[in-house]
């Protein structure tokens, strides 16, 4: 059996309103925490899972071709 820990549950959900909204604000609001956090999140799962999930641009978060299967 594999020692790799699971992503926790508050990352898995940052990540899934981030790439719906497209943004971390608009995921924050949904969630009710801060931008900051959500970026947080989706980047500790990132390290995680060793695979860049978005592609950053100002204001906008892009999901990675890869990550459209998820």
């Amino acid at each position: 059996m594999s020692s790799r820990r699971l992503p926790s549950l508050s990352a898995l959900r940052a990540f899934e309103a981030a790439a719906r909204h497209e943004s971390a604000k608009q995921a924050a609001l949904e969630l009710s925490v801060t931008a900051t956090a959500i970026s947080h999140q989706v980047r500790g799962l990132e390290e995680a899972l060793g695979i860049a999930l978005f592609v950053r641009r100002p204001r906008q978060l892009e999901c990675k071709r890869a990550t459209n299967h998820i």
